[in-house]
């Protein structure tokens, strides 16, 4: 079997543009939720959701899937109240471990 010497992912990896695409969607989505619960923070959350996509790609290669829980964190240290997402089907897993 040959391989193409220009092809740098081997099968399984995740390349680095699927993941800044996800978090760029999240993040919109993030954006849009909290927005709706905080209409006068709309500067904040921007800023809440910049720094902590910042630490989530620092601590991970698939920063996507701590950023929820970061934003979440970091909202309450403002002392305010999680967003109810619309988005049910991306936080099964956050909400479930929630439920736990």
């Amino acid at each position: 079997m040959k391989t193409d010497p220009n092809q740098t992912d081997s099968p399984g990896t995740v390349s680095p543009e699927i993941v800044s695409a996800a978090v760029a969607q999240l993040k919109h989505q993030l954006q849009f939720d909290y927005e709706q619960a905080y209409p006068q923070l709309r500067e904040i959350i921007h800023l809440v959701l910049d720094e902590e996509e910042a630490t989530a790609r620092n601590l991970s290669a698939f920063p996507h899937l701590l950023l929820p829980d970061l934003v979440e964190t970091h909202i309450a240290r403002l002392n305010l109240q999680p967003a109810p997402t619309k988005h049910a089907d991306l936080f099964a897993s956050h909400r479930l471990a929630h439920a736990a």
